[in-house]
């Protein structure tokens, strides 16, 4: 069942947004060369606690794993999403996807940012600005009235016209009140398909861009997603509210 929020509701997801959106900012800016994965969950994790929030992913359990250890997920290079912080250190040349949840009053926000580690290649840049792109075009069509195959299908055609490719066996999802909720809404489709777009809909987009093959494989700690052929993959992801018959960026930093 797809929940429809009231504008009080719509209020308290926005204030954990907020918080999600300016601990995406803060650890972005500790991103560089030589820095672990586990000092930048450090300084997610001590941001959120002080805005009297709590890290949505720490803990989160899933069928057949562990529960997640960490409050980000930072994803390098191959690995898509749900990467495990810990002693990795970035090196030139990567990209990082860092994943930032958080609740607060009961209610969740959930965004993603992919960062380049000092000097990186023109392709990889490429793939990140078009993985950015593709998600500002498929909020564009998060409008009353549509449906979420506007958005599917944006974001695979600028993907796809730009030589890359979008995984399919992940997608995003309502958020609001669980951190995962119905719909689904995957970043490839056909325009006309799914439930209709109203008013109310709280939705994290996010896609999930690959340089290579859209294959992945998890890896062996039952979390990473991998892509296949061990190209680099990118991930930028919002939470919207549809408002007024408009989508809201509620995760956006100002």
């Amino acid at each position: 069942m797809i929940l429809i929020k009231s504008s009080r509701e719509i209020d308290y997801i926005r204030e954990s947004c907020k918080i999600v959106a300016e601990t995406l900012q803060l650890v972005k800016r500790y991103v560089r060369v030589g820095v672990t994965t586990k000092e930048l969950d450090k300084i997610a994790e001590d941001y959120i606690i002080s805005c009297n929030a709590r890290p949505a992913f720490k803990g989160y359990s899933q069928a057949g794993s562990f529960d997640f250890p960490g409050s980000i997920c930072s994803s390098i290079d191959d690995e898509v999403v749900h990467g495990i912080p810990g002693n990795r250190v970035l090196k030139d040349g990567e990209i990082i996807s860092i994943d930032v949840g958080v609740e607060k009053n009961g209610y969740f926000g959930d965004a993603a940012l992919s960062v380049a580690v000092g000097n990186t290649s023109p392709e990889v840049q490429k793939l990140m600005d078009v993985t950015e792109k593709s998600l500002y075009l498929g909020i564009e069509q998060a409008v009353e009235k549509n449906k979420l195959g506007e958005i599917s299908n944006a974001v695979q055609t600028y993907v796809e016209e730009n030589g890359f490719s979008v995984v399919r066996d992940l997608c995003g999802h309502g958020v609001g009140k669980h951190l995962h909720e119905e719909p689904q809404i995957p970043n490839y489709g056909r325009r006309g398909n799914g439930p209709l777009i109203k008013n109310g809909m709280t939705l994290a987009i996010e896609p999930m861009v690959n340089m290579g093959s859209y294959k992945v494989i998890v890896a062996e700690d039952g979390w990473t997603v991998l892509t296949m052929d061990g190209k680099p993959s990118a991930h930028f992801e919002h939470t919207i509210a549809i408002i007024n018959g408009k989508p809201e960026i509620l995760t956006k930093c100002e």
